[in-house]
């Protein structure tokens, strides 16, 4: 009866389909982390008195990719996936929509500046990715 059940067991989990990953473009986590990191170079970009912190952003994205790996997606997916054009501009396009909606417009160095001072005041993603040269 037991190699009977072992059986019937096995023949389940193997017919059963494996979590299926959603595409990696698509991952909440994943995607929330780099849009950070987008704004953070937006406002490097545009405030003359905060630079970017490069090796927490790199540190930042060997735990992101980490994070991929365990997650299920292959080191070819994820290398695609952050060398892509494509998707690196519709991370700047979001990006810069966000900080529009916070008033940051290309030419307006005080509100990058403002929201960059009070994303680091706030200890945020965003914040930690910046250094104030104030």
């Amino acid at each position: 009866m037991r190699p009977f059940r072992i059986l019937t067991l096995c023949a389940t989990l193997a017919a059963t389909p494996a979590l299926a990953l959603v595409p990696i473009n698509e991952e909440p986590y994943i995607n929330e982390t780099l849009l950070q990191g987008f704004i953070g170079d937006a406002i490097a970009d545009n405030c003359p008195t905060i630079e970017p912190r490069k090796l927490r952003a790199l540190n930042e994205l060997a735990k992101l990719r980490d994070y991929a790996l365990k997650k299920g997606y292959s080191a070819k997916e994820i290398r695609a996936f952050v060398t892509s054009k494509e998707e690196k501009a519709r991370g700047k396009a979001l990006a810069a929509a966000i900080l529009k909606e916070r008033g940051a417009e290309p030419g307006k160095t005080d509100v990058y500046c403002a929201i960059g001072e009070e994303e680091i005041a706030k200890g945020s993603l965003v914040g930690q990715l910046l250094r104030s040269t104030k």
